[in-house]
């Protein structure tokens, strides 16, 4: 977590910075292999060089950001948790729960789906 120690030192909102620490402690616990990195001025956990999953923080939400393909396989899932989306992104409100089941599918496909990949994005 030391890399994105400056990134969370930034969140004004204690409550804010609460709950994005808790996101970003829980995927580097579940996913100790994962590198951490910060990307777009955005946390980012990547796997042998490919992005996995990031993290980016608006007004009234925060946002998962699993690239297209990894939103379009759990859309389904994504509005039964009650969260809206994006293409490029997964809203998640402050305050709200974070579905940790949901979070963690998402992550374990992308790793698999990107396990050949030799470059940071999906071509």
């Amino acid at each position: 977590m030391e890399a994105f120690k400056e990134y969370i030192s930034k969140i004004e909102k204690p409550d804010q910075q609460k709950q994005v620490v808790e996101v970003l402690q829980w995927i580097s616990d579940e996913y100790p292999q994962l590198d951490h990195r910060i990307a777009w001025n955005q946390p980012s956990f990547t796997d042998h060089g490919t992005f996995i999953i990031s993290l980016s923080i608006y007004k009234n939400h925060f946002a998962l950001c699993p690239e297209p393909e990894g939103i379009e396989r759990f859309s389904e899932e994504i509005i039964k948790s009650g969260y809206e989306y994006t293409k490029m992104f997964i809203k998640v409100k402050w305050g709200s729960p974070v579905n940790y089941i949901l979070l963690k599918n998402i992550i374990d496909f992308n790793i698999e789906d990107k396990k050949d990949y030799k470059t940071y994005w999906r071509k």
